[in-house]
């Protein structure tokens, strides 16, 4: 999809650098992909807040499944 956005350069050549992007769209894919993956984890970690995770077996029962 092609876009055209007003982007402040600072930004802009900040995003480029610290990705170590060849281009600027490379930079705004990476950019983007790195915000996205960060709201995901946010969202599971805000779910797993709520709803703690249970679990069904002991260290020690693990441990010997493992084992097995």
């Amino acid at each position: 999809m092609k876009v055209t956005a007003m982007i402040d350069d600072t930004l802009i050549n900040d995003a480029v650098k610290y990705s170590h992007a060849k281009n600027i769209t490379e930079a705004v894919k990476v950019a983007l992909r790195e915000y996205i993956a960060l709201k995901k984890l946010k969202e599971l970690s805000d779910q797993i807040k709520n709803t703690p995770l249970e679990f069904k077996h002991t260290a020690k029962e693990i441990r010997s499944l493992n084992r097995e």
